[in-house]
């Protein structure tokens, strides 16, 4: 069985960093597309970053990038969001996603889905 458990969410304030981890289990993280998503009630859930299997090819939302960087540890099969920069427009709740084929990845739609960790930066 899969499970995708997210942690590190937290309150903070603008310009501060966070750095968010996807723990998996029942998938090996290096073999599979890997994604953080994040969504603000009311609003559409927005893809934020990507990490394709096995090598770091990497892909970012606009707003995000320069600020952002999504990372795996293969060994602890775990992925990361490095958040750098932040400021109140990117609160939202994250979650980690994971899909076993590149199109599906590509096209933002992923079969595992973790639950959800809130971040909160005030101004």
């Amino acid at each position: 069985q899969v499970q995708l458990v997210e942690s590190g969410g937290g309150s903070v304030q603008a310009g501060e960093s966070l750095t968010l981890s996807c723990a998996a289990s029942g998938l090996r993280t290096l073999v599979y597309c890997m994604g953080w998503f994040r969504q603000v009630p009311g609003k559409d859930r927005e893809a934020v970053a990507r990490i394709f299997p096995g090598g770091t090819s990497t892909h970012y939302t606009d707003s995000v990038k320069g600020r952002f960087t999504i990372s795996r540890d293969s060994a602890k099969n775990t992925v990361y969001l490095q958040m750098t920069s932040l400021t109140p427009e990117d609160t939202a709740k994250y979650y980690c996603a994971a899909d076993g084929s590149m199109q599906q990845c590509a096209a933002d739609i992923y079969k595992f889905w973790g639950q959800g960790t809130q971040v909160n930066v005030s101004s």
